[in-house]
């Protein structure tokens, strides 16, 4: 009298393997773009600055208040 059938299947759950090689390009992507990132917070200004005006500083000023970097 119940709602649970009497017989249940089981299911084999396959959890993929990754290999180095497979992770590798992924780690270096993502490395590259928190130095670029890091790059824009921590020192895209004054002397070394890529890019002319104060974009770039407008929009990542918070955020470096947030890392301790001085801006001002």
């Amino acid at each position: 009298m119940s709602a649970i059938p009497a017989h249940r299947s089981h299911v084999a759950l396959v959890v993929p393997t990754l290999s180095a090689k497979a992770v590798l390009p992924w780690l270096l992507f993502a490395a590259l773009l928190m130095l670029v990132a890091m790059y824009f917070v921590s020192a895209e200004q004054g002397a070394t600055s890529l890019l002319s005006g104060t974009a770039v500083h407008e929009w990542t000023h918070d955020g470096r208040h947030l890392l301790g970097f001085p801006c001002h």
